[in-house]
């Protein structure tokens, strides 16, 4: 109808009125503005014989014609578009990881923090001997490997460890032969998650 002067054919001189007033309240002048767009042309059905309007019909017939519903529930809304909402991000956990090999022995623990600030701690003895390096990797590996049974997809992990986490995530290469075992594990389990950051915080911190 943008593109086309409409003939609207109406016996009935209320809705020649609305269209041609100048002055319209409330639903009226909405209707108005409405319309207002439309190149409109108002006929008397007079005018026109009724078989002009039969023949008319009968060429603009449709298979799925669905009859104009004049119900305005909105009526004050005058545009509505569709916008695909976005999947709400998952949330993360977080797991915190420590070791630690002296002569009183060696043991290994984490953490498990939950998006709700949930925790769950963890920790082990080791019964053989270990440098602390060691004792390190052996914590990150035993907190990813309780994140991974929880099918936990989305972590953050920190360690007070310089050398561990810097190996992980690449920046430092593996040179010592006792570490290279551990650092391939460790890449193996990373390839269970969608998303995972490894964090160096000072010992002072931890």
């Amino acid at each position: 109808m943008l593109y086309h002067t409409t003939w609207l054919i109406s016996k009935l001189d209320p809705i020649k009125y609305m269209m041609e007033s100048p002055v319209l309240s409330g639903r009226m002048a909405r209707w108005q503005i409405l319309l207002s767009e439309y190149d409109i042309v108002y006929v008397s059905q007079k005018l026109i014989k009724r078989s002009a309007i039969a023949d008319f019909l009968v060429t603009r017939t449709t298979e799925d014609y669905e009859p104009l519903r004049f119900d305005f529930p909105d009526e004050d809304l005058m545009c509505i578009t569709e916008k695909e909402c976005e999947s709400p991000k998952e949330k993360s956990w977080k797991m915190s990881f420590d070791g630690v090999s002296n002569a009183l022995g060696h043991g290994i623990g984490a953490v498990l923090v939950s998006p709700e600030g949930n925790h769950y701690p963890f920790t082990v003895r080791l019964n053989f001997f270990c440098t602390n390096n060691i004792a390190e990797y052996e914590a990150c590996i035993m907190g990813l490997h309780a994140v991974i049974e929880r099918n936990i997809k989305t972590l953050e992990v920190y360690g007070d460890s310089a050398l561990v986490i810097y190996q992980i995530r690449g920046d430092w290469g593996v040179r010592d032969s006792k570490l290279v075992k551990y650092s391939d594990l460790v890449a193996e389990l990373i390839k269970e998650f969608k998303e995972i950051t490894f964090n160096y915080f000072p010992r002072e911190e931890n």
